[in-house]
């Protein structure tokens, strides 16, 4: 392999998360991008009053549980939440102390009331969640359950995520929240790039690996037990990029075989039987599939360019995304996972087209595109019909978009404020909020549940 070669390997494996285009835009207003991620839509109006501490310990909890829930609501992107200063003066605590038409009225016009009571005892934390239809007063309770942990702030914190991913849940037709799920992402706050965790909302961040070397791309496994990423470890007294993989079960890591090479970009199958990643290991930098545990390895992209950056159709699993350079620019192509029928993704104009990520219905393909003279932002396609829609612009680099669970959200890495940082928003470009604040972090991925 020359030398020009090694530094094209070398390069795509540092820019794997440069994207390229995003900014926000209308895109509600399009109706296959509502059709798309459930944006746009009418959102209906939610009260949330504050729960009933029914003790003096559980009044500080409360306050958490409260805040938590609150913010959870807020950033789902199906809901209006009606502001407190419009409610009635008497806050229901249980059922029989709901006036319905004090809420659905004037001022407040909530078509929903979320409400319950916190009690703290000898068991822990037990949270009494309510979900009623103020429009339908005779009409059971949409959502009634008792959440239970241990008297803690970080308990307090995980019932208010339960009861807001409930409410969620039966506001979308069965499709959970997102309050629940937690992103892995790549930091260099403790002096090497290793693979960290955190809530979605960006609380709870936790270092996971201790390789002391440099960790890249992390991924969830379907079940969200599993972390596969890029590594560098010796393999045969040489240090080169491996697969690596962390197990959350059983907080260590797990063994993945070594190839020659450069391996990196690992992307589990929807059904978690398979992983796909890129190779050297024969020659030209090109797409594998295995086994999960790496097992039957073997390329199924032959071409004398760079191909990287696989991801799976999460709704067939039988077609997988990638980015190659084999005409030029790397630009994105798609193939059947059997490495048949490569097509490449037509674009408006040229530039490099990055790091995809694929919305869960696997209608929409999310992407890093640096244009011709621009920045690079992330864009959102409709891999059927070729439509885009620019989710950030003019905010520096904006980089390695991850979609959530529920498709209504995306994960980023993002320069906008000087350093690199994660980032999520709603999938129409609004309501960024910055998760992370070391100034080293990147490469987030949001887990699937």
């Amino acid at each position: 392999m020359n030398i020009f070669r090694n530094i094209r390997i070398i390069f795509f494996i540092v820019i794997l998360g440069v994207c390229a285009a995003l900014s926000p835009r209308p895109a509600a207003a399009q109706d296959w991008f509502k059709t798309g991620t459930g944006l746009g839509v009418d959102k209906a109006r939610l009260a949330v009053p504050e729960f009933a501490a029914r003790s003096a310990p559980a009044e500080p909890l409360e306050k958490v549980f409260h805040d938590v829930l609150w913010k959870d609501l807020e950033f789902c992107g199906l809901l209006d939440m009606v502001s407190p200063s419009f409610y009635p003066t008497q806050v229901p605590s249980q059922p029989g102390e709901l006036r319905a038409t004090d809420w659905s009225q004037a001022p407040a016009n909530a078509y929903m009331v979320a409400f319950g009571n916190l009690a703290v005892d000898a068991s822990g934390l037990a949270a009494s969640g309510f979900l009623f239809d103020v429009h339908n007063p005779t009409a059971p309770a949409v959502l009634q359950k008792v959440y239970r942990g241990a008297a803690t702030d970080a308990d307090a914190r995980k019932l208010a995520h339960q009861f807001a991913d409930d409410i969620v849940a039966r506001l979308s037709g069965g499709l959970a929240g997102i309050a629940s799920t937690q992103i892995a992402f790549v930091s260099a706050r403790s002096g090497n790039k290793e693979i960290w965790v955190m809530d979605y909302d960006g609380a709870n961040q936790h270092q996971l690996t201790h390789l002391r070397s440099i960790s890249l791309t992390p991924r969830w496994s379907p079940d969200a037990t599993r972390i596969a990423f890029t590594c560098y470890v010796p393999y045969r007294s040489v240090t080169s990029a491996q697969i690596c993989l962390y197990s959350l079960d059983s907080s260590r890591m797990i063994s993945f075989p070594r190839f020659r090479g450069t391996n990196s970009s690992p992307a589990f199958s929807p059904d978690g039987a398979h992983m796909a990643f890129m190779s050297s290991s024969q020659g030209a930098p090109a797409i594998f599939i295995s086994d999960a545990d790496g097992g039957k390895a073997h390329g199924i992209t032959y071409s004398n360019g760079v191909d990287t950056s696989p991801a799976w159709n999460p709704k067939t699993g039988n077609q997988i995304v990638f980015v190659s350079d084999r005409a030029g620019d790397p630009v994105l192509y798609t193939m059947n996972s059997d490495g048949t029928n490569v097509q490449r993704i037509p674009m408006a104009d040229k530039g490099y087209v990055v790091d995809p990520s694929w919305s869960p219905n696997g209608q929409l393909l999310a992407f890093c595109w640096r244009r011709p003279n621009g920045n690079f932002d992330i864009y959102i396609m409709d891999i059927g019909s070729g439509q885009l829609v620019e989710l950030t612009r003019d905010e520096g680099r904006n980089e390695r978009p991850s979609w959530a669970p529920d498709g209504r959200h995306l994960a980023f890495e993002s320069t906008r404020t000087g350093k690199r940082e994660i980032w999520s928003m709603l999938a129409d470009g609004s309501e960024s909020r910055q998760l992370t604040n070391s100034g080293q972090d990147e490469s987030p991925n949001w887990s699937t549940k």
